[in-house]
């Protein structure tokens, strides 16, 4: 089993054992908090169940209506993950919070909450140590924020984020339940609601952001680029490798354009064979392109080309 998958099948038990815990104790106590951790432990378990179908998904290979395979159907159930986490979760717990401050009720047999409490920090703090050592592992140098903001994986960041925003819920949950015990003011579980509420308006919305721009269709890493322009240029029958142009299709999958002006001598065959070439060196030391298109042309031509395009970007100057 990959590590991405490991990370969220782990996730998924977790949560599910830590859902139906806590609905057991806020059914007993009567906790607005504990009720909105159950709710967001919930949807982290649907949400994982996405993930694992969108890797499915993903993983088909390339058929006659999908030339390129199905590598975005991940990227479009992390983005339906991030949808559910601001509506289901942050809503749910928002409105909970409200009814709590409308209708404040004492809390009965607090120290049921205490102990759930405690047991969910353990267990969702294991899943998220799972979740950070596989981040950490493909992270690189990356600061912590670039490597989210670079990563063509949705899965891993995506239960980090989860986990993160879980285990800031409990602690929030934690404050709220015993500042409502001990002060005997009940309002303070359901302001722990809402800001519970907050947290995950806060991560979905970033998640949204990020899986949007995969989505949507985000250029490689730039080391692919580097790559791609260094074997091309590195090839005898090659002038000059002018630049590339890439398409994030999936997170082991990607589409790239390469200008390349060849030697004027070259006969047709000469030049199929250089691109043959080009192809098997980029496949042996960069897997993840799925495909490759070259297109002949001078130095001078792309640059002037890219040129037109900057300008149309930017009309009026």
């Amino acid at each position: 089993m990959s590590s991405p998958k490991l990370v969220v099948y782990a996730a998924l038990a977790g949560n599910l054992a830590i859902a139906v815990t806590k609905f057991v104790a806020a059914t007993t106590t009567g906790s607005s908090a504990m009720l909105s951790e159950a709710v967001h432990s919930l949807v982290d378990s649907a949400n994982e169940v996405l993930l694992l179908y969108g890797s499915a998904r993903a993983a088909k290979p390339p058929d006659e209506d999908h030339p390129f395979g199905y590598g975005r159907e991940l990227y479009f159930w992390a983005f339906i993950v991030a949808l559910l986490v601001l509506a289901l979760g942050a809503g749910i717990s928002v409105y909970e919070g409200i009814t709590h401050l409308q209708h404040p009720e004492p809390m009965t047999r607090p120290l049921v909450n205490y102990v759930v409490l405690g047991i969910s920090i353990v267990f969702e703090g294991a899943t998220w140590a799972i979740a950070l050592r596989e981040f950490r592992s493909t992270k690189g140098q990356l600061g912590y924020f670039e490597a989210f903001r670079r990563s063509k994986n949705p899965t891993t960041f995506t239960v980090l984020f989860e986990d993160t925003a879980a285990l800031v819920g409990l602690f929030i949950a934690l404050a709220g339940v015993t500042a409502s015990h001990v002060l005997g003011q009940p309002a303070f579980d359901g302001l722990a609601s809402i800001a519970i509420g907050g947290v995950l308006a806060a991560s979905s919305l970033l998640l949204a952001r990020e899986t949007k721009g995969l989505l949507m269709g985000e250029a490689a890493d730039p080391h692919v680029h580097h790559d791609i322009l260094r074997i091309a240029a590195a090839d005898p029958d090659v002038r000059s490798a002018n630049g590339v142009l890439t398409v994030q299709m999936g997170p082991d999958q990607v589409v790239a354009a390469l200008s390349a002006e060849f030697e004027d001598a070259l006969t047709t065959p000469q030049v199929e064979a250089c691109v043959t070439r080009i192809e098997h060196a980029l496949k042996a030391g960069q897997p993840s392109i799925a495909a490759l298109f070259i297109k002949p042309q001078t130095r001078a031509t792309w640059r002037q080309r890219r040129a037109n395009l900057a300008d149309e970007r930017t009309p009026g100057l």
